[in-house]
């Protein structure tokens, strides 16, 4: 590969430039892959039981 070549592209990309865009984002994220460490799975979160409470209305008698 040379250098990089950076072009700003105004309007639409044709397809050269998103067959382009999609090898360096495949590559990248291969080589990201590659590199990160396998993430712990976070424990399951039970939530703590609340109890009942009756719905009140606002005719209900305080």
């Amino acid at each position: 590969m040379g250098a990089p070549e950076v072009r700003i592209v105004r309007g639409s990309p044709d397809d050269a430039e998103l067959a382009a865009l999609v090898a360096v984002l495949s590559a990248a994220g291969a080589a990201a892959a590659d590199r990160t460490v396998a993430t712990p799975v976070p424990p399951v979160v039970v939530p703590r039981p609340r109890p009942f409470q009756v719905a009140t209305s606002w005719r209900a008698a305080r």
